[in-house]
């Protein structure tokens, strides 16, 4: 039989027939096989852990079989409790396979502190507000004493307590400032300077 005849015959045309039938199977079984194994189309929701402490996120995704990763800690934010989440990746309402890990960002415990800067004492407050606010602190009360200096900064207090340069206070701490009311005389000034310098 020639090739020509064979290729027309009965014969030939129900072997190709049933390969094509068999490589359709083949596919559909490659393919159910595939999504079976990936899980394909089994999508989880990513819950909102946004403000939930760790025992919280841990058992939240437990329950719906994904896993957590820490990244890193953020600025303290002071609208969360400390070591929350305030940021999640995936976020909230995401869908994605079983066991993916959430990248969390935690809270830290406060505020990182800051050294209160020298040579603030004898500067004006024009001068010690603007220095004060750009590093992160606020600036509280003003009270004066009685020196010939007016505006001019006397003292600093955090909470009542007097604040020395090198002093670290968390960031947003408020200080208040003690200034010079225009009133003395440059004997007592030249007095306070010197207690200053002793003290």
């Amino acid at each position: 039989m020639s090739i020509i005849k064979f290729i027309f015959s009965k014969t030939f045309v129900k072997q190709l027939v049933l390969a094509f039938i068999f490589l359709i199977l083949l596919i559909f079984l490659v393919k159910w096989w595939l999504g079976s194994t990936t899980n394909h189309d089994e999508r989880i929701a990513v819950p909102n852990i946004k403000g939930m402490t760790l025992d919280l996120v841990d058992q939240e995704l437990s329950n719906v079989d994904l896993r957590y990763f820490i990244i890193d800690s953020a600025n303290y934010n002071p609208n969360y409790p400390k070591y929350s989440v305030i940021e999640q990746d995936p976020e909230a309402g995401k869908f994605v396979k079983e066991n993916r890990q959430i990248y969390l960002v935690l809270n830290p415990s406060g505020f990182r502190k800051i050294t209160v800067p020298e040579n603030l004492i004898g500067r004006t407050r024009r001068q010690v507000e603007p220095t004060l606010k750009a590093l992160g602190f606020e600036v509280g009360t003003i009270t004066y004493i009685d020196h010939i200096g007016e505006d001019e900064v006397r003292g600093l207090r955090h909470k009542g307590k007097s604040v020395s340069p090198g002093d670290r206070l968390e960031k947003t701490s408020v200080i208040d400032l003690v200034l010079g009311n225009g009133k003395g005389s440059y004997r007592d000034a030249f007095n306070d300077d010197n207690d200053d310098t002793d003290g």
